[in-house]
């Protein structure tokens, strides 16, 4: 009786479950190549690292490759050189089936999906309050809608910490106590931040061009709408700095303004 109880346990124990899988929400980099030289690359993303070394450091990366499609690739070095760049890469998108496969050998995933907004440019993107804010850059995020669905609402009563993500899908996010450095908070719609936003804010993060960010004092690491975003390696600008201020696009360029 005893050994068949041993047993029993033991079979319990060898077929319980080692993990979970399920799905969740991060923020990708993506890298938009140009020209297939390895070389070439490495001189351009030198410079563009330079401009945010910290925010860049250890980023997970996705190689867009729309733009030399008709080219070959040396997958296995490019991900080497971003390797040596201190950025993570995780996977191809817009690769040609023989693409993929070579991706798919380098150790790359291929990732789906439709198109996504084009990044801005410095100039196209710069606020009407002259932060000394740096490149925007793409985050992935679905074909932008004039008017995405928001069905929920989220409300956070407690101060979000450093390395937590709050993501509010399908509604707004709506948050009571500060956001901390470090922290990520996201919504499909709107988000509102009662509070200091000293971490990072994405709103409209499925495609929706009109959603916007309030905060309450703006001391930010990054803010986005529908994949349009900025980073703030030193503080915002002194007229917005510690204010309540709110972030949207006009058209296709990335706004700060002062509410009040």
């Amino acid at each position: 009786m005893q050994s068949s109880q041993q047993e029993a346990r033991s079979v319990r124990k060898d077929t319980s479950a080692a993990l979970d899988i399920k799905g969740s929400v991060f923020t990708l980099t993506v890298l938009h190549l140009k020209n297939p030289g390895l070389d070439a690359m490495q001189e351009d993303l030198r410079r563009h690292l330079a401009q945010a070394p910290r925010f860049f450091q250890h980023a997970p990366v996705v190689i867009d490759i729309k733009a030399v499609r008709d080219g070959a690739l040396d997958f296995s070095g490019l991900a080497r050189m971003l390797r040596a760049n201190d950025l993570v890469p995780v996977g191809v998108r817009h690769a040609t089936p023989e693409q993929q496969e070579a991706a798919a050998a380098a150790g790359l995933a291929v990732m789906q999906g439709g198109s996504k907004p084009e990044p801005l440019s410095s100039e196209k993107a710069a606020p009407r309050t002259e932060a000394p804010a740096k490149t925007v850059h793409e985050i992935p995020v679905s074909e932008p809608v004039p008017h995405a669905a928001a069905t929920a609402t989220r409300i956070v009563r407690q101060p979000v910490r450093s390395g937590q993500q709050i993501y509010a899908k399908g509604g707004d996010l709506i948050l009571l106590a500060p956001v901390n450095a470090g922290a990520e908070v996201l919504a499909d719609g709107n988000i509102h931040v009662y509070a200091p936003l000293r971490g990072r804010a994405l709103a409209g993060v499925s495609g929706d061009v009109n959603a916007r960010i309030f905060v309450q004092s703006l001391e930010a690491e990054l803010v986005a709408v529908a994949g349009h975003y900025r980073i703030f390696e030193q503080q915002p600008a002194v007229d917005v700095y510690g204010k309540p201020v709110q972030v949207y696009l006009d058209g296709e360029r990335l706004t700060i303004t002062a509410l009040f």
